[in-house]
């Protein structure tokens, strides 16, 4: 079996616009001239979806229901057998699950797991342990994306530890490093003001990306300064919540909303310092985003975040929920521009050299070739 006879499934719960969609729609763009890639989303479509439909990639969706749905475990493996699928990719835990329960009893095709986070708080199940050991196959792979992430699938999941890699998230860094000419621009756009100090946090308005405490940490920065602004990029089911908070602390003018938006490399142009407020994250492409365009970090020390952001160099971190300390680094910052330029440097070198787009679909690219070779013998011979 030739590389080019391979058909590959993308397993997600949606197409939404998200971190690890995003990352799974470019690797099948990065590598459509070696393998057929099929997309299937669990829920529903979502934008991206949409978007590798008009691209030419085959997308079902395959309309799960609340809980273990039986159905889709069905639907799935009569999808695996028409569309030709020699290996499943499946991102985060419940699609893994799918796509590992639609192939019994025959354990074929192989499943790749790339795990993009955890959920908040992450805790061992008596169940997931004896499950997962129980369907795992012998040609299945696992990854984290990053070392928090590998040791919570071992810890947590209970996977064998020589099972389990870590592939770092990557992006396209040039696409971020050349964005200084739109400063002024973007600033005008978003009627910023020249020389007033502008924070990004782009993220989903989710609980789990807890905004409540960039906010809070914003109405302590605006009882100093007056020339601080933070923008919030995204939508989520915390939108509402989020602007009653902003009302409240009367922070329209100090805190922006732009709402979902897919030119964040223009709002990074106008930003002075990427900000993230998580309570857990696995390796978040917004952090490497602003990294690559030479913007310092500040952001929670939760999950994979110290894998991505080198305390002290590249950029500060605070503890989660505290928005007091998160005030304090941004007057830091705010009043400091030579170590701001220094950050961002550190911050652009790094994303360069570990989380490049390119070194991150070669690695996908050895896995995909290794299980499927490895499966091809096993069919051949019977075993």
């Amino acid at each position: 079996m030739s590389a080019t006879d391979v058909t590959i499934c993308q397993l997600l719960l949606s197409l939404e616009l998200g971190g690890a969609e995003v990352l799974a729609a470019r690797i099948a763009r990065q590598l459509r001239d070696d393998y057929r890639f099929v997309f299937v989303c669990l829920e529903t479509m979502g934008r991206l979806g949409e978007e590798l439909q008009a691209d030419g990639f085959p997308v079902h969706v395959l309309d799960k229901r609340p809980g273990v749905d039986w159905g889709v475990i069905r639907r799935l493996k009569s999808l695996i057998r028409q569309e030709g699928i020699d290996l499943v990719h499946a991102h985060h835990y419940g699609p893994f699950f799918y796509g590992v329960a639609a192939r019994l009893p025959w354990g074929r095709p192989p499943v790749l797991l790339t795990e993009h986070g955890r959920l908040f708080p992450d805790r061992a199940r008596r169940s997931h342990l004896l499950l997962n050991r129980l369907l795992l196959g012998r040609d299945d792979r696992l990854f984290g994306v990053g070392d928090g992430v590998r040791l919570a699938l071992i810890g947590n999941e209970g996977f064998p530890r020589d099972r389990v890699g870590v592939i770092y998230n990557g992006i396209d860094t040039a696409a971020f490093g050349d964005v200084g000419h739109l400063r002024q621009e973007v600033r005008q756009e978003l009627q910023l003001r020249p020389g007033g100090l502008v924070i990004l946090q782009a993220a989903r308005l989710e609980p789990i990306k807890d905004h409540a405490t960039a906010i809070r940490a914003m109405a302590r920065v605006a009882a100093t300064r007056s020339d601080i602004r933070l923008l919030l990029a995204g939508e989520g089911s915390s939108a509402s919540e989020i602007d009653a908070l902003i009302d409240a602390l009367d922070l329209r003018s100090h805190v922006l909303r732009l709402g979902l938006r897919a030119d964040v490399n223009r709002l990074l142009a106008a930003a002075d310092v990427v900000l993230l407020s998580s309570v857990s994250e696995g390796i978040p492409l917004t952090l490497i985003e602003g990294m690559a365009a030479g913007l310092p970090v500040l952001a929670t020390r939760v999950g994979g975040i110290p894998e991505v952001v080198e305390e002290g160099q590249t950029g500060l971190l605070v503890a989660a929920g505290d928005d007091e300390a998160m005030a304090q680094q941004i007057l830091r910052l705010a009043e400091d521009p030579a170590r701001r330029e220094q950050m961002g440097q550190a911050g652009r070198e790094r994303a360069n050299d570990l989380f490049s787009e390119a070194r991150m679909v070669a690695e996908y690219d050895r896995a995909y070739r290794h299980m499927t070779m490895r499966w091809a013998v096993r069919a051949v011979s019977g075993v």
